[in-house]
């Protein structure tokens, strides 16, 4: 598929609300308050922001504006039923001029949320934690993963759910009803004990969360699972992606930009990098790559990236986050031929994705 360059930013805000269409017995159907983020994800045209560099900070400043008026407000003054699905749609409705918006997200609680695809669609979704041991039994002679360890792993079960308005709560609930009974054998297991994951990768519990919940949740559209804070899988019944991700310290400078702009200087930030891999599932290993020899590979790339002035890096004409990402692609083509997406946060829920295979959600943050 052809390349395309998203450009994501982050809001976030403070806000009290209550459901009213809830009963009476639900917690959020009482006066309560979160710390919410909005989050936005666009294809913008290369002219919009003015020089090249400037769409991340832009951007990120239209949603600022957008949420202000949410911020440290009682949001039933603003919507009559201020569910997540419905905040996102009013945030929406205060961004028409930013272009090419490809979905637009709202977090209430870091475990649960709603994204808004390009037709408008909702992707509920919520996070699930458990513990568990495991180890992998097809691994090569010291593999630190063939040893019986343990993970604090995180689900994040995503429906789509269009629902027009309607109680987000009760779909919320819904997605907790449905885990619960797969939580009470996860949680405190061995998972190479449990039938179906005799070889308990990332890869192979997506696929089997989603066997176990695709009947009785038809609405399911992925399943997401951390195995670490730094590297998970995504699994939409048919495809896998799985994701390592870093960060490294660097100093740059725009030279795009005016006289007068801060961002001509010379100044520096701590990036995020999150690799995305798509491969076939390796039956016998259980992976589709392994999580380390991502890092390993990417290992050379980074350390070209770590503690440097980037704007002097050979082949970058530019050390703007889109710019970048397309010259770490290149770097991996060689090493990482199964890449096929690269985000790149110049600050937390700031900066590109950088995309040429199938697109799957942005993970919730």
């Amino acid at each position: 598929m052809s390349e395309r360059v998203y450009t994501v930013a982050r809001a976030p805000f403070e806000a009290a609300c209550r459901i009213p269409t809830l009963p009476a017995t639900h917690p959020a159907s009482r006066l309560h308050g979160h710390s919410y983020a909005a989050r936005v994800r666009a294809r913008l045209p290369e002219d919009w922001a003015g020089f090249a560099g400037a769409g991340v900070e832009n951007l990120a400043a239209h949603l600022a504006a957008a949420v202000a008026p949410l911020d440290y407000a009682y949001l039933n003054e603003l919507i009559a039923v201020p569910t997540d699905e419905n905040l996102a749609r009013w945030i929406g409705g205060r961004l028409l001029d930013v272009p090419g918006i490809e979905s637009l997200g709202l977090r209430s609680t870091p475990d649960a949320g709603v994204d808004l695809d390009a037709d408008g669609s909702a992707h509920v979704w919520r996070r699930f934690r458990f513990e568990a041991a495991h180890f992998l039994p097809n691994v090569p002679a010291g593999h630190q993963c063939g040893r019986m360890h343990g993970h604090g792993f995180e689900v994040v079960l995503h429906a789509n759910q269009d629902l027009g308005g309607a109680d987000m709560g009760v779909d919320q609930d819904r997605l907790a009803e449905v885990w619960a009974p797969l939580a009470a054998e996860l949680d405190h297991a061995c998972l190479n004990e449990l039938p179906g994951l005799a070889c308990p990768t990332s890869e192979v519990l997506a696929r089997w969360i989603w066997r176990r919940l695709r009947d009785e949740l038809p609405e399911l559209s992925w399943v997401t699972v951390f195995e670490t804070a730094s590297a998970g899988c995504q699994y939409d019944g048919e495809y896998f992606r799985i994701w390592k991700e870093q960060r490294f310290e660097a100093a740059l400078r725009l030279p795009a930009a005016p006289e007068d702009d801060p961002r001509g200087r010379l100044h520096g930030h701590s990036y995020g990098i999150r690799l995305h891999v798509a491969a076939p599932l390796d039956e016998v290993m259980g992976w589709t790559v392994d999580f380390g020899d991502v890092k390993r590979l990417f290992t050379p790339v980074y350390a070209r990236l770590d503690h440097h002035r980037l704007d002097g890096l050979d082949g970058l004409p530019s050390a703007d986050a889109a710019n970048l990402a397309r010259w770490i692609r290149a770097q991996c083509a060689e090493s990482l031929p199964m890449l096929d997406r690269i985000d790149l946060f110049e600050t937390p829920g700031n900066g590109v994705a950088l995309c040429w295979g199938r697109l799957a959600p942005a993970l919730p943050g």
